[in-house]
């Protein structure tokens, strides 16, 4: 973004009953953007001038992140033409956007509509998009470590988290699916899965969803496997390093786009090389941080002390290395 801090957020309704988020730089919070233009002007009519947020638009949004040749609707209805497996995993369905990102988004202002008026004003922190520049964005969202609860759970929800991990590939191998997207050449529609889905693959099954992710519909992306791999190799360098840092419920987002980019061949080179991947177009992020703690953080009001590094995070890299390496292996 280019004003990223905190904006203030409130809720309209039109005529129609549909509801819309309207955002502006928050009130009293220091000019993050600087002055934008020459004639000293305010760089929040500048740059602003109201965003709105609502069901069509959330999807006009995804749009905008994929401005390929991808089919995107602007209704929510939920077509028959969809690529979404449920949680059974039963028989894949088409569908050229991300349902469930916009189920969440739906839930979203339902539960603001319902406790709040329209005036009242919320405080949201501006995040960036971080798939803005990509074609066909594909994103894996891993769920990592063995444990999800923060120091400051109850016990009862400790007990439902500890519940998920014990059932789930986050007991097993310390990462587990928690929603994916990938495009798929040969229909031109994305294959999705939700956090459900995750919770009930076996470590096998969760091997394969991986494949999947790097599949798009023609044939396995094995030039992504490198720059993933190194990313994640860096990170674990990292991780292991920190002497208390516990990344409780947090995930890890791979992305790259869906979209092949052919090299010009080299004709001085020994042999032609036709095809390769942008190293800019696959990323790896760390996300969600609100459990994140680490030992004497005055945060935690029942400070637990964690002494070196998060091993169940520390094991759920290892094992995620390991399995992309397979799969590079042909394995």
């Amino acid at each position: 973004p280019l004003c990223p801090g905190i904006v203030s957020v409130h809720l309209k309704k039109d005529s129609m009953g549909n509801l819309t988020l309207m955002a502006s730089p928050s009130l009293g919070q220091p000019d993050s953007c600087g002055r934008l233009d020459s004639a000293g002007g305010d760089p929040a009519v500048t740059l602003w001038h109201k965003c709105k947020w609502s069901h069509t638009q959330v999807t006009k949004t995804f749009k905008d992140s994929c401005p390929g040749k991808m089919l995107l609707r602007t209704d929510l209805q939920y077509h028959t033409d969809s690529l979404l497996e449920d949680a059974n995993g039963k028989q894949p369905e088409r569908k050229s956007y991300n349902p469930w990102g916009l189920h969440c988004h739906r839930q979203h202002l339902n539960r603001m509509s319902s406790k709040h008026n329209e005036n009242k004003l919320h405080q949201f922190l501006l995040l960036e998009n971080v798939v803005s520049k990509y074609s066909y964005p594909c994103i894996l969202d891993l769920k990592m470590g063995t444990r999800q609860h923060g120091d400051d759970a109850s016990e009862e929800k400790k007990a439902r988290h500890i519940k998920k991990c014990e059932q789930s590939t986050s007991a097993s191998l310390g990462v587990r699916v928690c929603g994916m997207q990938v495009y798929q050449a040969d229909t031109g529609h994305f294959l999705c899965k939700d956090k459900y889905y995750g919770r009930k693959l076996s470590p096998e099954g969760f091997r394969q969803t991986l494949r999947q992710f790097l599949c798009n519909g023609n044939q396995l992306r094995t030039d992504l496997l490198e720059p993933i791999v190194l990313r994640l190799k860096a990170l674990l360098a990292v991780i292991r390093k920190q002497s208390s840092y516990r990344f409780y419920s947090s995930s890890l987002l791979i992305i790259y786009d869906g979209q092949e980019y052919k090299e010009s061949a080299d004709h001085h080179l020994p042999f032609p090389k036709t095809h390769g991947t942008n190293p800019s177009r696959v990323d790896v992020r760390m996300i969600d941080f609100a459990h994140t703690t680490f030992k004497g953080s005055k945060s935690n009001p029942n400070p637990t002390p964690h002494d070196g590094p998060d091993h169940g995070y520390i094991f759920g890299l290892e094992n995620l290395i390991k399995i992309l390496q397979s799969l590079s292996e042909g394995k």
